[in-house]
C-alpha cells in the first residue's frame, strides 16, 4: 500500500517520462488516437485508486497498459457504434481481456510512426505540434497552451478537433510512404525542437525538464537515422546535443543560476560538443544552410571558445545576419543584440534591440527585458535598467532565473 502522495508521485512521473511510450503502443493496437488517449486517462485514474490501497505492480507501465486496453473494450460496448473496424477492435481487446495485470511485458517503441500521425497534411501546422506534443512529451494541455500564449480551454479545444480530425480522415497509424515523407519532415523537426525547448526551459516554472530534453534528443537521432541524407535532421541533433553539453553548468552547487560568461567550461560535455560540431560540419555541406543548421553553428562557436572573452563574437553577429535574412523574426535579434554588445559595443546592442521593440508580443517576453537590463547596466544608464530588470523578473517563470536577476538589480547603483 502506497500513501497518495507517493502514488500520486509514481503516477506523475510515469505520465512524464513514459507517456509517449505507452500511449504510442495504445495507438498502433488500436489504431484510433482518440480513443487510445481516452482509455490511457483512464486507466490513469484507475492507477491513482488501485495503487493506493494495493501498492504499485512490478511493471507499472504493462499495467497502465493492460488496463488502458479493458477500459477501451469498455468505451467501445458503451458507444453506439457498431461498424465493422469497431467490431474487430472489439474482439482483439475481447481477446487480451484476461491478461494478467502485472505480468512482464515488452513494450514496442511507435513513438515515431506516432510523430509522423500527428504530423498529418490533414492538420493544421498549430494543431499538428500541439497534439505531437500532447502524445509524445506527456504536457499538459495548460503547459502547450503556455507555449503558444493560448487559452488552456481554447487548446484543449484544438486538441480534440485535431484528435478527431484524424479519426474521420481515416489516417493511419505508420510512417508515410516514401514519396510523402519529406512535406511532414519540417513539422516534424519544428515539433522535436519545441520538446527541447520545453525541456530546457519549461513553461511550468522549471528550469529543467531533463526527461524532455533526452526525449528530443533520442527523437532526433531516430530522424538522422532514418533520414540520413536530410541536413536540417542533422542540424536539429547537432544544435541539441551543443545546447545540452553546458547542461551540468547552468546551475550553481545551491541551484542557482549560472549565466553563460560564468559557466565552468572544463565541466562542459566535450563527446556532445565534438559529436554536435561534426554533424553541424555536415549539416552545412548542403546548401543553402537551414534554420537548424545556421542555429548550431551559432552553438558551436560558443562550445569550442576556450573562454567567453575569447568567443567570436563577431562570426556569431555574422551568422545572426545569415539566420534573420533567411527567417526573420524579432527574437533572434535579441540575441544578436547581445553577442553584438561585444562584438562592438553595448550602444551598438542597444540600438538594435530598440529596432525590434514593437514586434510581436515582444513586451512579455522575458529575454527581451532581461536582455535590455543588461545593455543599459552595462552603458551606466542604472535607472533604466532597474526598470527593465524589474519587468524581466516578474516575466520569469523559474524561480532561480528570477533570483539571478534580482542579484543583478540589486548590484546597481541606483542613487
Amino acid at each position: 500500500m502506497l500513501p497518495p502522495v507517493q502514488t500520486q508521485s509514481l503516477v506523475a512521473r510515469l505520465i512524464r517520462e513514459d507517456w509517449g511510450r505507452i500511449l504510442s503502443s495504445l495507438v498502433a493496437s488500436t489504431g484510433d488516437f482518440a480513443l487510445a488517449e481516452d482509455s490511457l486517462q483512464d486507466a490513469v485514474v484507475s492507477a491513482l485508486e488501485v495503487w493506493s490501497k494495493d501498492g504499485a505492480p512490478r511493471n507499472p507501465d504493462a499495467w497502465l497498459i493492460t488496463v488502458a486496453r479493458r477500459k477501451a473494450l469498455d468505451r467501445i460496448r458503451r458507444s453506439q457504434v457498431a461498424d465493422r473496424k469497431s467490431s474487430e477492435l472489439a474482439l482483439w481487446l475481447e481477446q487480451h481481456h484476461s491478461d494478467p495485470e502485472d505480468r512482464e511485458m515488452t513494450i514496442p517503441d511507435h513513438r515515431l510512426e506516432l510523430i509522423f500521425t500527428c504530423c498529418h497534411p490533414a492538420l493544421e501546422e498549430k494543431s499538428r505540434v500541439a497534439l505531437t506534443l500532447r502524445a509524445l512529451g506527456g504536457l499538459s494541455t495548460e503547459e502547450i497552451a503556455n507555449a503558444f500564449l493560448d487559452k488552456p480551454a481554447a487548446m484543449a479545444a484544438r486538441l480534440t478537433r485535431a484528435k478527431h480530425k484524424l479519426g474521420a480522415a481515416g489516417v493511419a497509424f505508420k510512417l508515410p510512404d516514401p514519396q510523402d515523407i519529406a512535406e511532414r519532415t519540417d513539422t516534424v523537426l519544428s515539433v522535436v525542437y519545441l520538446i527541447f525547448t520545453e525541456g530546457c526551459h519549461a513553461t511550468n516554472g522549471e528550469m529543467m525538464r531533463e526527461n524532455l530534453v533526452q526525449e528530443a534528443i533520442r527523437l532526433g537521432r531516430i530522424l538522422t537515422s532514418l533520414l540520413p541524407d536530410h541536413a536540417e535532421a542533422k542540424g536539429l541533433l547537432a544544435l541539441m546535443l551543443l545546447s545540452d553539453s553546458r547542461r551540468l553548468t547552468r546551475r550553481g552547487d545551491s541551484g542557482e543560476f549560472v549565466p553563460l560568461e560564468a559557466q565552468n567550461r572544463a565541466r562542459w560535455d566535450q563527446a556532445r560538443i565534438s559529436e554536435g560540431v561534426a554533424l553541424t560540419e555536415a549539416a552545412l555541406r548542403h546548401a543553402p544552410a537551414g534554420r537548424y543548421g545556421l542555429q548550431a553553428a551559432i552553438s558551436a562557436v560558443h562550445a569550442q571558445a576556450k573562454s567567453f572573452k575569447e568567443t567570436d563574437w563577431p562570426q556569431i553577429v555574422a551568422l545572426y545576419d545569415v539566420l534573420y535574412g533567411r527567417f526573420p523574426n524579432p527574437i533572434l535579434r535579441i540575441n544578436q543584440a547581445l553577442a553584438l554588445s561585444y562584438a562592438n559595443s553595448p550602444e551598438a546592442g542597444l540600438r538594435l534591440l530598440a529596432s525590434v521593440e514593437g514586434e510581436g508580443k515582444l513586451a512579455s517576453y522575458q529575454p527581451f527585458h532581461a536582455c535590455r537590463a543588461d545593455l543599459l547596466a552595462r552603458l551606466g544608464r542604472h535607472l533604466e535598467a532597474a526598470e527593465s530588470y524589474r519587468a524581466a523578473i516578474a516575466l520569469s517563470r523559474a524561480p532561480e532565473e528570477a533570483s539571478f536577476l534580482e542579484t543583478r538589480l540589486s548590484a546597481l547603483r541606483l542613487n
